[in-house]
């Protein structure tokens, strides 16, 4: 009988044991040691035209850009920016075809990693194209951690493209915290100074059009901004603003990288690009 009813034990105890291990494997990567790299199909340009953009570039979901609007395609120089989920880009053929500069994601908040800056960040240097890190915010941890943790992820390197902030709303984030805009302004200038310091240049600052207007970042005198607006021209969405990057899609096509990745224009001429580069890359 004892038998028998530790047998129906093990058999009501059973599923329960099964999640459990479940849970452990998925919180512990699966064994993977993190995150792994995204294998997404090839997408090629020619497949996805768009009228508005430069033409060795593509997109899945384009808009339509109307005829009064300044388009993608007024600027010359075009970069993407990446994280895992793109998988290991080829950035020779890339720079062959328009990619001008690579902003990957390294580090989000104060323990996590992403695999894509350490595989691709040496094979964007070694194709020519400058490379920059960007650090994903999280509203859970204090600034301060947060620079440490990305200067010890992120090696100071000559060359490479001053640092990102990227400070968003993130509505799939644990961290359900939303301090004042007071607050938010205070984080981005402590931030930026502990990593300007390491890095010997300020890092830009990534905002999205809701995330900029609640948080009146208008008034962080001395910032310089890439700007996400990818239904018009920046100066629709965040007017009287100046901007360095424009991300201008997020279902962009590039030869070299897998799957869609965001596309990005830079404000200015060639010969403005380098005098920027020149001035703003790490030295």
């Amino acid at each position: 009988m004892f038998w028998i009813r530790e047998q129906a034990l093990v058999h009501l105890l059973r599923p329960a044991l099964v999640a459990l291990l479940a849970f452990v494997l998925i919180s512990c990567g699966g064994g993977s040691g993190g995150p792994r790299m995204g294998a997404p199909k090839p997408l090629f340009p020619e497949n996805y035209p768009a009228f508005g953009i430069p033409s060795n570039f593509g997109d899945v979901d384009p808009i339509e850009w109307r005829d009064h609007q300044i388009r993608p395609s007024n600027y010359p120089i075009h970069g993407i920016d990446a994280s895992r989920y793109q998988g290991e880009i080829d950035f020779a053929t890339a720079r062959a075809n328009g990619v001008s500069f690579a902003f990957l994601k390294a580090t989000e908040g104060g323990d996590h990693l992403d695999p894509g800056w350490a595989i691709n960040a040496p094979k964007a240097r070694a194709a020519g194209v400058p490379v920059g890190a960007y650090h994903f915010y999280y509203f859970c941890r204090e600034p301060a951690e947060q620079a440490r943790w990305f200067i010890k992820n992120v090696n100071r390197q000559p060359g490479d493209l001053p640092p990102v902030l990227d400070m968003e709303w993130n509505h799939q984030s644990s961290c359900k915290a939303r301090p004042d805009p007071e607050t938010v302004r205070a984080n981005i200038r402590e931030f930026s100074a502990i990593v300007a310091a390491h890095y010997g240049t300020r890092p830009v600052v990534y905002v999205t059009p809701d995330f900029y207007e609640h948080n009146a970042l208008g008034s962080l005198a001395g910032t310089e901004f890439w700007l996400r607006s990818v239904a018009a021209h920046p100066s629709e969405r965040y007017p009287e603003e100046r901007w360095t990057f424009w991300q201008y899609t997020g279902t962009g096509v590039a030869r070299g990288v897998k799957g869609k990745v965001d596309l990005n224009a830079f404000a200015g001429s060639p010969e403005s690009w380098a005098a920027w580069y020149a001035t703003r890359r790490q030295p």
